[in-house]
């Protein structure tokens, strides 16, 4: 088994922030990578980050082994000449220093709320889920908070904007 690092672009990295899902195609790594081969995914933006672990497929895709999107960890200097989006080889005992440093997740899972809520003047109720599903879809989650809290607790309600919590109080601001 191989070690690699493949580095993706500020827009895929953000879209992973938003929308991940266990598996993840980075265009054109699929022809570098063997099945089982390992990887350490970096973002390439500003400062680097290591955003997850993962084990090629064999079929041109990634699956996460473990996902660190909440806890991202600074990139390493060996990331710095590989900036390039794509895939790039890495010394077995690099790619085991991070993987040393990556702590176990909690993976108990508990039950959570998300409510995305917002006035809309309809007609109809028919009308106003017209309305709803064009705000969300124009505004996204650049412009549109989603709000979390575990399941029976409502009082730890945050807010999200970009998958990052934000604060929606104007007077705190």
């Amino acid at each position: 088994m191989a070690k690699w690092t493949v580095v993706v672009s500020p827009e895929q990295y953000e879209s992973e922030r938003l929308y991940g899902a266990d598996k993840l195609a980075v265009p054109g790594v699929g022809d570098s990578l063997s099945a089982g081969d390992e990887v350490l995914l970096v973002a390439a933006v500003d400062e680097p980050v290591v955003f997850g672990l993962a084990r090629a497929d064999g079929r041109g895709g990634l699956q996460y082994t473990v996902n660190l999107l909440e806890t991202p960890l600074p990139a390493p200097d060996f990331v710095g000449a590989a900036t390039e989006a794509g895939a790039h080889p890495v010394d077995e005992r690099a790619f085991l220093d991070i993987q040393r440093q990556v702590r176990p997740a909690d993976t108990a899972r508990r039950t959570w709320l998300v409510s995305v809520d917002m006035p809309i003047e309809a007609a109809s109720p028919g009308e106003a889920v017209r309305a709803f599903w064009n705000y969300v879809r124009e505004l996204g989650p650049a412009e549109l908070p989603a709000f979390v809290w575990p399941s029976g607790n409502e009082l730890a309600m945050q807010a999200f904007v970009l998958g990052a919590e934000a604060n929606q109080d104007p007077e705190e601001d």
